[in-house]
């Protein structure tokens, strides 16, 4: 039941190029279960009927798609100015309790609503994890870089899906004047965790993505097949990684391509094994869905992965291929310690990181950014 403080209505932006949608599905569908009437409003590219039609069975969500582009990508001022001016104009016109924005841009927007960020990823972290330093100086990224500073000072509250990530933002834009932490959740029931496993593993990442870094796998001595799954060119040529097919001939490897939700969660069913090679993850939906299949998690020995996994997922040496190929032979030559590994990933991500959890802790979070908003008043 909802207490009085959370706002009856709250306004969702979302972009329909990558995870982001993912998580709003997951956001919205739970808002809209708990009784909260949603204005979604979605930038980047329209979707496509199979991305949206998950909507159509819910109460209270009004959709507003758009194409406008989104932050990241190159000579998008313009667009950010206009799909700002756009956004003001929805919630003069339909008065949401709370925005929830998950652009860094719109926390800056000038409106007298509680103004609540998501951080899930951006370009700065990004490009230290997969370069070691950071981007070379540009009109572009001092661009980015002040409006993503902007949209964190001026926002009311800002959330990271880790800690890890939320001391990224502190890192490169400054502290917020409210930041939490909400680790993402999935729906377990899309999920099927009985099948029979079969002899594969499975890496899912774009596969042009340096951070992502999937073709690790291309590199590794495996004890198994592998399937890859994911896009293989960037939607913005001017951050296309370099090298990142180089080593792909091996012949375990298998590049699936993008896969529809039904065939992504077949081969999830029955991989026995999920390699998580990101060397730049701020959570990682993909692993999560993988464990609520119930596969043993392989996963690159870096901070979040252990902030996510803990004990629960089996590590190897830092972006290291060797060491991946060798944590991959121990658990296939090791089928108690593959079971033991599956089962605690499985009911680890049960416990943490299911969508009941995720909008339980949003809707709290809602509260108490709704008071402070009343309060500043």
């Amino acid at each position: 039941m909802m207490s009085r403080n959370h706002p009856a209505h709250v306004l969702v932006t979302a972009d329909t190029i990558g995870g982001v949608w993912t998580y709003a599905r997951e956001l919205v569908t739970g808002l809209a279960k708990r009784g909260v009437r949603v204005t979604l409003v979605s930038f980047g590219e329209i979707p496509s009927h199979e991305q949206s039609q998950w909507l159509d069975g819910l109460p209270d969500v009004d959709f507003r798609p758009t194409a406008f582009k989104l932050e990241w990508m190159q000579d998008a001022e313009a667009d950010l100015e206009a799909s700002a001016e756009y956004l003001a104009c929805v919630a003069r016109e339909v008065k949401p309790g709370l925005l929830h924005l998950n652009q860094y841009y719109y926390g800056a927007l000038k409106v007298e609503i509680p103004k609540l960020v998501v951080a899930h990823s951006d370009v700065m972290s990004w490009w230290v994890a997969v370069h070691g330093a950071p981007p070379p100086e540009s009109a572009w990224i001092r661009w980015y870089r002040e409006s993503v500073g902007r949209g964190v000072r001026e926002a009311t509250a800002v959330v990271a899906p880790s800690r890890w990530m939320l001391e990224q933002i502190d890192t490169h834009y400054g502290a917020p004047q409210h930041g939490s932490v909400i680790y993402n959740g999935r729906t377990p029931a899309l999920f099927n965790p009985h099948v029979t496993k079969e002899d594969y593993g499975l890496g899912v990442g774009r596969i042009w993505d340096s951070g992502k870094q999937v073709t690790l796998l291309a590199q590794a001595e495996l004890p198994m097949p592998f399937y890859i799954v994911g896009a293989e060119e960037h939607p913005e040529l001017a951050l296309r990684g370099q090298g990142v097919l180089t080593g792909t001939t091996r012949s375990r490897v298998h590049f699936k391509g993008p896969q529809s939700e039904a065939q992504l969660r077949q081969l999830y069913g029955r991989a026995s094994v999920y390699a998580a090679t990101s060397r730049y993850e701020p959570f990682g939906l993909a692993p999560v869905e993988a464990a609520l299949s119930r596969c043993a998690i392989v996963a690159n020995d870096v901070p979040t992965f252990r902030e996510v996994w803990g004990d629960d997922a089996l590590y190897f040496h830092r972006n290291d291929a060797r060491a991946l190929g060798e944590t991959l032979t121990r658990l296939q030559d090791d089928a108690a310690l593959r079971l033991d590994y599956a089962n605690r990933a499985y009911q680890r991500a049960l416990k943490r990181y299911s969508t009941d959890r995720m909008v339980d802790d949003y809707m709290t979070l809602y509260s108490n950014v709704a008071q402070a908003g009343a309060l500043a008043a």
